[in-house]
């Protein structure tokens, strides 16, 4: 199945059949399919309220996520439109505040492949028209649209000139699409900046903001990038935003590590130098304590999957993929050592590279147990757990995430923590092993 996309709804699992029948089941990036797609919908992209666009490595759902808090903390409505889905492909679409429903989403799917028959057009192409056809269809304050892939070929940039752009934190991963190198990486990323519209950056090393830059001006984009156009600090019980406009004391996240008080302050940014949607300060501080992202540094409810461990040790979920992803991270986890043993569950995709991933969480950890990626290509357990052993790391191999924690509960007496990470999909199966799907 297209990223293996499943429904126990059959009008949905119809549809999605029908999608991989007709998908050239692989990421392709460029513009030209989802334009005519779009054209012969009517175009709903051209009918959308506000929208917030963001692009970046990691970060980027995080920050989605600090923005949808804030909008609807000021009392309005908004959309979002993200990926990938975790357990449901509804999780991709959100109306006003919630899934789309599984009746709207059959039906919507049916009408976009109706309209998709000849253009081979992709999974996220058809994905992203549903999207753009539901937010076009029904009335809110403001969208959010994450980007999937890159950004200046990725299906989300046939958008008009949104409200304000935005990329989060940069890193490698894609290389097949996006390549090794940093900047043209960065390029990519900027590729959504649109003329006259704001594009707020996180501060980067000089070769990308020169690139970055580079590629705005080209767009006639101005640039608002962290510590020239606006600044933040953390602290303990606070993060500190400042701007032209002044100082906004915000709470510290409640999503945990110290990367997201960065990813609050650029939503914040964000929302600050744009002008369709009035966000009062109240609003933005409630942002930092509303704001929900599953799998990212989640702490897991009692359930199925918890309840293998012995009572107070606490089970962790990230959806980690890529060394960038990993290094705030391993500075988490560092920081557990003080309470007790801790250990790793890692799984990962094939086209991950698995070797920094674990130099950098395997060192702060005291047990590492590696699994398969359901319905995936992906490392060998076997050979992640020989990666890990030839690090010097003690590790074990497991044929799922329940198995993984029984050992893990075995050979390690009263863990303090246990982090679960390397793929979104495998964060998926633990969600829904643990019946914590997102709502």
């Amino acid at each position: 199945m297209p990223d293996h996309a499943r429904s126990d709804h059959p009008a949905v699992q119809a549809q999605l059949d029908r999608l991989w029948r007709l998908s050239p089941g692989a990421d392709i990036l460029g513009l030209e399919r989802i334009t005519t797609l779009l054209a012969r919908l009517g175009d709903p992209q051209q009918h959308l309220p506000p929208v917030f666009h963001v692009a970046g490595t990691n970060g980027k759902g995080s920050t989605c996520a600090f923005l949808r808090a804030a909008i609807e903390a000021s009392g309005q409505s908004v959309h979002v439109y993200s990926s990938p889905h975790l357990v449901r492909f509804n999780e991709r679409i959100r109306l006003n505040g919630h899934l789309i429903d599984d009746e709207a989403l059959a039906s919507v799917l049916e009408e976009v492949l109706v309209h998709a028959e000849g253009i081979g057009a992709s999974f996220f192409e058809v994905t992203t028209a549903a999207a753009f056809l539901c937010f076009a269809r029904t009335p809110a304050s403001a969208a959010i649209i994450e980007v999937g892939l890159g950004g200046r070929l990725d299906a989300t940039n046939v958008l008009p000139p949104p409200a304000v752009c935005g990329i989060a934190a940069l890193g490698i991963d894609h290389e097949a699409f996006l390549g090794r190198k940093l900047a043209g990486i960065a390029r990519e990323k900027a590729g959504i900046a649109k003329r006259g519209t704001p594009l707020v950056t996180m501060n980067y090393a000089r070769p990308l903001r020169e690139a970055i830059a580079e590629v705005a001006a080209a767009a006639g984009a101005p640039v608002f990038a962290r510590g020239q156009a606006w600044s933040s600090a953390s602290a303990r019980d606070a993060v500190t935003y400042e701007d032209d406009e002044g100082q906004l004391t915000l709470p510290r996240p409640s999503l945990t590590g110290g990367h997201q008080s960065r990813n609050l302050a650029l939503a914040v940014a964000m929302l600050r130098h744009q002008q369709a949607v009035l966000i009062p300060e109240e609003a933005m501080k409630r942002a930092a304590t509303d704001a929900q992202w599953p799998a990212r540094m989640q702490l897991l409810a009692p359930g199925p999957l918890t309840a293998i461990l012995p009572a107070m040790t606490r089970c962790w979920l990230d959806g980690a993929h890529n060394p960038s992803a990993a290094t705030p991270i391993a500075r988490t986890v560092a920081e557990w050592r003080v309470e007790g043993a801790t250990a790793l569950v890692l799984g990962m995709l094939a086209n991950k590279e698995a070797g920094p991933v674990l130099e950098k969480l395997g060192g702060m950890v005291d047990l590492i147990v590696t699994v398969p990626v359901p319905d995936h290509a992906c490392h060998p357990p076997e050979s992640l757990a020989s990666h890990a052993r030839a690090l010097g790391l003690t590790a074990f191999t497991a044929s799922d995430p329940a198995h993984a924690l029984t050992t893990i509960a075995q050979r390690l007496e009263n863990p303090a923590h246990v982090l679960i990470a390397g793929s979104l999909y495998l964060a998926g199966q633990v969600l829904s092993q643990n019946d914590e799907a997102p709502q």
